[in-house]
């Protein structure tokens, strides 16, 4: 390996962390290290609605820096991290988690792909087996006559 590519792989490296401690801003952390541990894990869970791919704690978008401050805030108030989380899904709705919670209209939206694979399933099937009941055996007329057809000689134009 050169020494030039030693020195980008580690100038690589060395960016790599940097880039997800850039997001939380020294004025947004908290005094007191167990709130504040409760905030980063709070965090961890909420999606950056800008980012989209990205937790608040991970974004440096405004937004991001609006929701962690927000999840600070509550913290300090006393609430618990599940009234946290309801708080800011009351105010950004369910695609706010990281992590969709377990519902009903959850599972439907992951089952319906699964549900229309398997009507559209048993369609082919059904209509495979009405194709094969729909045919029925030559009668005995029919198939002599065939027979006398395939004997003929073709015609040529």
């Amino acid at each position: 390996m050169t020494t030039l590519r030693k020195l980008l792989l580690v100038l690589l490296l060395a960016c790599v962390p940097a880039s997800s401690a850039l997001a939380v801003q020294p004025d947004e952390i908290l005094d007191d290290p167990a709130l504040e541990e409760r905030a980063r894990g709070l965090s961890a869970r909420l999606r950056c609605l800008v980012c989209q791919n990205q937790s608040i704690d991970d974004s440096d978008a405004e937004l991001a820096r609006d929701l962690r401050v927000l999840v600070r805030e509550r913290l300090l108030a006393g609430d618990s991290d599940a009234e946290v989380i309801d708080f800011v899904v009351s105010r950004y709705g369910e695609f706010v988690l990281l992590r969709p919670r377990f519902s009903v209209r959850n599972a439907l939206l992951w089952a319906t792909p699964v549900l229309l694979l398997g009507a559209g399933g048993a369609f082919v099937v059904l209509g495979a087996r009405r194709r094969r009941r729909a045919s029925t055996p030559l009668t005995e007329d029919e198939r002599q006559r065939l027979d006398q057809i395939l004997r003929e000689p073709g015609e040529t134009n």
